[in-house]
Parts: structure tokens; C-alpha cells; sequence
């Protein structure tokens, strides 16, 4: 999919990059978790209609399985983005790794850029906008996340099924779960990128889960904006089940 090359004719706020090369196993066997159905459309496509639906966001950039770009291309296509440009790229190994090839497919004008989980479906476009607010008002990187309900142990972990002993109880108050999109000044998130692939190289760069968690690695300042508990991340049978009762709320209500 073609996308404009003058910042007249893109006239771009921010743009998106989803990571969507994972199989995400832990949902069972068939198709990549982004390509499984919700409501009859697959995941993936939610995803991309939850950022577009933004008018802060012009561009989405998918990262798809190096050997389903086409697959991915014409799925996106076949189910229509009405004034948003959509580009697919190939994805990496890694979720790091995608994000650096979709973050490349992105104009370099672009100020604000994103990052947001494929598995995430049901993200509402006022956290979408919030997080692109928090940036162009400062922010290095923003995150959204929503308070924890339940206590949280942190425990010594044991891989052999024994039961874990527990080390202590942080409070509660204080701890946020996070959720995508996440969104960065694109200069930002671009030397993050660079300097993780040198200190991989390097053997030095320890496991981060997320983007922002780059951003803190390497000295930089994370702030939260409120997610939303409709924001979470698809990743086993029942949270399926779950989106699935939210889509048809949504459907009954708001015509979605």
C-alpha cells in the first residue's frame, strides 16, 4: 500500500508501528494469534481500526511474519481503512526486533510514533489519544496502564513446578499494569533501538518486554496516562472468550 511522501499530503500527527510476526502459542494451535477471528474479522484488523480510528494517527505499519506479507497485505486491504495509509513490512524473530523494521517504514518527519500489541483488539480511541497527547505536550515515552486488583507476591520463580517461596509483598498502590499503545517522540525511540542492537551484539542487554522498557534501560523518562480495562491483551482461550462478549456489547450498544 502506497503511502504519500510529502508531509503536506500525509499531514501526519503521529504514526503507528504493530508488531504482529509472533505465532502467540499460548492461545492453542491454528493460525497466528493476529490472525485469529474476533467476531468473524481477525485480531489483527481490530488492532489497526482501534489506531485508525484516531485522528491523530495517519499511518499504520504493520510487521508481519517475514513469510505472510502478502497474506497480511491483502487481509488489511480486503477489510478497508477509509483515509489511512496502511504499509506491511516483515517482521524480525523478535518483538524488538519488529518494532525496529516497522519503525524504519516511517517517515522521519513523522513526530510522534507508537507502538501497540496486535493482540490488543479493543483498545478505545480516547486512551489512543490521550497517549498522543501526553507526547506532543513533552513526553519522552508515555504509557497507558490501569491499577492492579489483585495483591501482588513477588516470589524466588522455580521452573521445576515446586512451590515458590515468597520474597515480599510490594504495595499495591503503587504498581500500574501496562498496556499499548505506547507512544514515544520518534527520535527517542529510534536511539533506543539503536543502541539495544549494540549492546545485544555486546551480550549486555538484558530481557525488556515492551518499548518503554528500553526507554527506562537506557536513562530516559517513562509517565503513564490511564488505559482502560477493554484495552487487554488477547493471549490465551479465555480472554478470547472475553473479547468476544466485549465486541458483542459494543455491537448491541454503539453499533460497532
Amino acid at each position: 500500500m502506497a503511502i504519500p511522501t510529502s508531509p503536506k499530503e500525509r499531514n501526519l500527527n503521529a504514526a503507528a508501528v504493530v508488531p504482529a510476526a509472533g505465532r502467540g502459542e499460548r492461545l492453542g494451535p491454528g493460525a497466528p494469534k493476529a490472525l485469529r477471528e474476533l467476531g468473524g474479522v481477525p485480531i489483527l484488523v481490530h488492532a489497526v481500526r482501534a489506531l485508525a480510528r484516531s485522528r491523530a494517527v495517519g499511518l499504520v505499519v504493520v510487521a508481519a511474519p517475514p513469510d505472510g506479507v502478502a497474506e497480511v497485505a491483502a487481509l488489511l486491504a480486503d477489510h478497508g481503512l477509509p483515509g489511512k495509509d496502511v504499509r506491511v513490512v516483515a517482521g524480525g524473530p523478535t518483538r524488538q526486533d519488529s518494532v525496529r523494521l516497522g519503525l524504519a517504514a516511517v517517515p522521519e518527519d513523522v513526530p510522534v510514533v507508537l507502538v501497540h500489541d496486535a493482540a490488543r483488539p479493543l483498545v478505545p480511541v480516547e486512551v489512543v489519544d490521550a497517549v498522543v497527547a501526553a507526547v506532543r505536550a513533552g513526553a519522552e515515552a508515555v504509557v497507558p496502564a490501569v491499577p492492579l486488583a489483585d495483591t501482588v507476591k513477588r516470589v524466588e520463580p522455580h521452573s521445576d513446578g515446586t512451590p515458590e517461596p515468597v520474597l515480599d509483598t510490594p504495595e499495591r498502590s503503587s504498581l500500574r499494569a501496562v498496556q499499548t499503545p505506547q507512544g514515544f517522540r520518534r527520535e527517542v525511540l529510534a536511539a533506543v533501538h539503536r543502541r539495544a542492537v549494540t549492546e545485544e551484539s555486546a551480550g549486555a542487554l538484558p530481557p525488556v518486554t515492551d518499548d518503554a522498557g528500553l526507554v527506562e534501560r537506557f536513562g530516559g523518562h517513562v509517565v503513564v496516562v490511564p488505559g482502560h480495562e477493554e484495552a487487554f491483551k488477547v493471549t490465551r482461550p479465555l480472554d478470547l472468550v472475553l473479547a468476544e462478549a466485549v465486541l458483542a456489547r459494543r455491537r448491541a450498544t454503539d453499533g460497532f
